[in-house]
């Protein structure tokens, strides 16, 4: 890999600490070949440009995560099927292997990973305190995972890198649910209006439960590897929770001041950031395809007129 000379102090400190949260080179993944191949998504596509910003999507995926664990079915497989309570990072890694390689790898590779997670979805039920069922595999929870995650990465990147016109929010929605379909999702909303409207019908069948609490709690003492971990975690904690739906950050009981302390902070860093992980997935892709990295700083040409569902 091509060591990057960095051009500030800052930007070295942010590196040095991001790799030591996330280390590269220990999912398998291969972004170099093969060559030519664009994967499930390519640099045509609003996927490749919301995807690359690390500010965006690590406050986004917190947020997908708090809201998620409102819902007692969809929490109900981490908590009876996961070490989540002994490694809640380690999770974190991996699904941020996960999204990044459906994104970014090749298609045989993004493929491969899908049918994995459903492997290991078929394997996940059971049953609720109060005695409901559940399965992993139901569409409607998967469906639910889904929502929440592309919700959080659209308006981590909207709010925490450039704004995101209605056009590219609606492709963005579009364009990702190929991967929650792919898992077995279903009636998965592709536009934005239709992602607000299934947030809100599910308001009815959500909750801050005993299980939702204990899981909200673990996320607050998380300690992010690297130096300063009680900080990091405030930062991008509070800046996911600065993206929830006003509705959902009343329920969580999250101090608005915080949140809003929080998103200016990462509004202020988020620079230091992309100069300090300029050679991440999304870079590699481009040159996997023979395409320079100046085209994720600009939106896709407008998309041919067709069809739209959800």
């Amino acid at each position: 890999m091509i060591a990057l000379a960095l051009p500030d102090p800052l930007a070295r400190q942010v590196r040095s600490w991001v790799l030591h949260a996330f280390p590269r080179g220990q999912s398998g993944i291969d972004y170099d070949e093969p060559i030519g191949d664009p994967g499930l998504f390519g640099p045509d596509t609003v996927t490749w440009r919301v995807h690359a910003d690390f500010p965006g999507m690590l406050a986004g995926g917190l947020c997908a995560l708090m809201l998620q664990l409102l819902h007692p079915r969809a929490l109900a497989g981490v908590y009876d099927h996961s070490n989540f309570r002994q490694d809640l990072v380690g999770r974190l890694r991996r699904t941020t292997a996960f999204v990044a390689g459906t994104t970014y790898a090749g298609g045989a590779q993004a493929r491969a990973m899908i049918e994995r997670v459903r492997r290991i979805h078929a394997q996940v039920a059971g049953t609720l305190p109060d005695g409901r069922p559940y399965a992993a595999s139901e569409p409607e929870l998967l469906t639910w995972v889904h929502v929440t995650e592309a919700y959080g990465f659209l308006e981590g990147y909207r709010r925490y890198c450039r704004p995101v016109p209605t056009e590219m929010a609606d492709r963005y929605y579009d364009e990702v649910r190929r991967v929650a379909e792919a898992l077995g999702a279903r009636e998965v909303p592709a536009t934005e209006a239709a992602v607000h409207a299934h947030l809100e019908a599910m308001r009815p069948r959500l909750r801050l439960d005993a299980r939702a609490r204990e899981v909200l709690a673990g996320l607050c003492a998380m300690r992010l590897p690297g130096p300063g971990p009680g900080l990091s975690r405030e930062l991008f904690l509070g800046a996911g929770a600065a993206l929830l739906p006003d509705w959902a950050a009343r329920t969580l009981g999250l101090d608005g001041l915080r949140r809003r302390v929080a998103a200016a902070a990462l509004v202020r860093l988020a620079p230091a950031f992309r100069r300090a992980l300029d050679d991440g997935p999304a870079v590699r892709a481009c040159r996997r395809i023979g395409v320079t990295r100046a085209v994720l700083a600009r939106w896709p040409r407008p998309a041919v007129a067709g069809p739209r569902h959800g």
